[in-house]
């Protein structure tokens, strides 16, 4: 099905056909200072039930930095896979703030880069079998050096990378998804 395939009777059909997905109950079984993990009892259309399991994140931004044909990256070791990895500047969107001004901010304390512009790539959900998480894709240029003010748990340096080789750096290993779309969206929207 492409773009044109999907039309405005189709949503609706959509929007209907979640009324036969009923939530029964909703639990958080556990709650940290990074996320709320728990599950929704559902009623499927058929009448069975099920445990959807889900992990809720708050929504974050990643900030793809562009200056003099160079890509600006951060190098940090990421316990979790317990691996060094290249990717964009990245972080968590405040209550209140638009992705725009998160990707600024974020690429300040960073980087030590301030740009005079920012545009929203895209928004979308991740992994939206398990997560309830919105991440948005923001386009910084026009950058101007000033002071990092790094998180306690942020240790990371600053590389920059020629456009030409950004998507192939991004796709070493440990690739990382949001560096890739990021460069991608951007390469497509023209640009890098």
């Amino acid at each position: 099905m492409d773009e044109d395939d999907w039309n405005e009777d189709d949503r609706h059909e959509d929007d209907r056909n979640r009324d036969d997905w009923r939530v029964i109950e909703s639990v958080a079984e556990y709650e940290t200072g990074w996320y709320t993990g728990g599950y929704d009892l559902v009623e499927q259309p058929d009448g069975s039930t099920k445990k959807y399991y889900w992990a809720e994140l708050p929504p974050a931004v990643v900030i793809l930095a562009v200056e003099d044909g160079q890509v600006v990256f951060v190098e940090q070791y990421r316990p979790v896979i317990e691996k060094h990895c290249l990717e964009c500047p990245a972080g968590i969107v405040e209550d209140g703030e638009s992705y725009e001004v998160a990707g600024a901010r974020e690429l300040r304390e960073e980087t030590g880069f301030d740009a005079s512009e920012v545009t929203l790539l895209e928004e979308f959900y991740c992994s939206t079998g398990v997560l309830r998480h919105e991440r948005g894709i923001v386009f910084a240029e026009g950058l101007a050096p000033v002071e990092r003010n790094l998180d306690d748990n942020e240790f990371l340096s600053v590389r920059t990378i020629p456009v030409e080789d950004a998507l192939a750096a991004a796709r070493e290993d440990p690739a990382n998804d949001a560096t890739i779309e990021a460069l991608l969206l951007a390469r497509e929207a023209g640009l890098l």
